[in-house]
């Protein structure tokens, strides 16, 4: 089958366009193209295949593949959950098209969105592991057992190709059945959703409080979605980097929106808006005290937006990040003198809302179903797998692309 691979020299047939920048030479000489490889298979009797009709380019994909995680320290815990090559893409809605002779609850020709998260389940470990049991699949003990290997989802492992390919595997509990009325396009966005969900659910802003969203691509969105839908009394600021985040963010429901730079007008600024009061340390950004930002949901977790985000909140205030970039130094004092709690928020798993339990996925196509939540607006741009260069160049020049939500279609439109 095709499929994008990364962390492998370029298939030898494959002819480069002739680069004409500085972003088309680091395109040229990536590990990462497109590869004619061994069909995904069925890793037990309890997986099934499907066809990807859209595979979604996630933020970590992005940066991974276009090389943002190599300036920094390369100590990352992470490479510890995954393993090269792989094939990526793990936001993909997908038609099952064979089932393992163990597989239930899915039918040939359904269309289905994908749990991406190798658990226990997926690799065939019994009884599951504490953190399995209770929903939390993202903290799963068995990410590096079974016979799968090191990977914490599909996309980031050998044994398993993700979805920038013609087919993908799953086993049958990671596979949630999509409503007839829900759109290809709506499905596909399940993921990005729900990673937002997790995080605030579980951290919710205060009744009638005052929030900010750092960043607006995808998660940001979604997030200004959410608190839009969710949390109606709550007031939320968003920081938008590009001139289509910002028209989309105040299209979500966003009360006001920022620029991110100069950070000096972006901090004089927030404070204005809350209501905070400056003060002008020797060197360096101010810092409210008292503010009154209670929680930032950080998409982006750079140095410079998770030290703004410490210095405008308030005391005993939440700061929240989805977001993963390489380490640097930041001044976090801060956190120490207004008692801020920090909260890393990955993924998601088993969620509460309005009294029900379900799974994330499930509650975004609940939601869509019922036509409470259309967040289809952010899918800007599809690519087939063969255009991944003209894909890449999107992402990586928003400003002139336009580009939000981005996704391949595997087995064309």
């Amino acid at each position: 089958m095709k499929a994008l691979l990364f962390g492998a020299p370029p298939a030898p047939e494959e002819v480069r366009p002739t680069p004409h920048d500085e972003l088309e030479t680091m395109l040229a000489g990536i590990p990462f193209g497109l590869h004619e490889i061994d069909d995904a298979r069925l890793v037990r009797p309890d997986w099934v295949l499907t066809k990807p009709i859209l595979s979604g380019i996630c933020g970590s994909d992005a940066k991974l593949v276009l090389g943002d995680f190599s300036t920094g320290d390369i100590d990352n815990p992470m490479a510890a959950f995954s393993s090269l090559p792989h094939v990526p893409g793990h936001e993909v809605v997908a038609e099952v098209v064979a089932l393992g002779p163990s597989a239930t609850g899915l039918d040939v020709g359904q269309r289905v969105v994908l749990n991406p998260w190798l658990t226990c389940g997926p690799r065939g470990i019994a009884p599951p592991c504490p953190p399995c049991a209770a929903g939390d699949l993202s903290l799963c003990w068995s990410f590096t057992k079974g016979d799968l290997g090191p990977g914490v989802h599909l996309g980031v492992i050998t044994g398993a190709p993700g979805a920038w390919a013609e087919l993908l595997a799953a086993h049958d509990s990671m596979l949630i059945p999509v409503p007839d009325g829900i759109s290809n396009e709506a499905a596909v966005l399940a993921d990005p959703f729900s990673v937002s969900f997790h995080a605030i659910v579980r951290h919710p802003p205060p009744a009638g409080g005052r929030v900010l969203v750092y960043g607006a691509g995808a998660l940001g969105l979604t997030s200004v979605a959410i608190l839009r839908l969710l949390y109606p009394d709550v007031e939320v600021g968003v920081v938008a980097r590009f001139e289509a985040q910002q028209e989309m963010a105040r299209k979500f429901g966003a009360s006001i929106v920022f620029d991110h730079e100069p950070r000096l007008a972006l901090v004089e600024a927030l404070a204005e808006w809350s209501g905070a009061v400056l003060h002008q340390p020797l060197d360096g950004l101010p810092v409210t005290h008292p503010g009154h930002i209670d929680v930032v949901y950080d998409s982006i977790a750079k140095a410079e937006t998770l030290e703004v985000g410490v210095r405008v909140l308030a005391a005993r205030g939440q700061l929240v990040y989805t977001g993963v970039a390489t380490p640097e130094r930041w001044e976090s004092t801060p956190i120490y003198f207004k008692e801020i709690t920090i909260a890393g928020s990955n993924a998601f798993g088993m969620e509460d809302l309005d009294g029900v339990r379900q799974h994330a996925i499930a509650h975004y196509l609940q939601l869509v179903a019922d036509g409470r939540l259309d967040i289809t607006p952010m899918l800007t741009h599809r690519f087939d797998l063969e255009e991944w260069w003209p894909a890449l160049k999107a992402i990586a020049r928003q400003d002139e692309s336009g580009a939000l939500k981005v996704a391949f279609t595997p087995n064309g439109v």
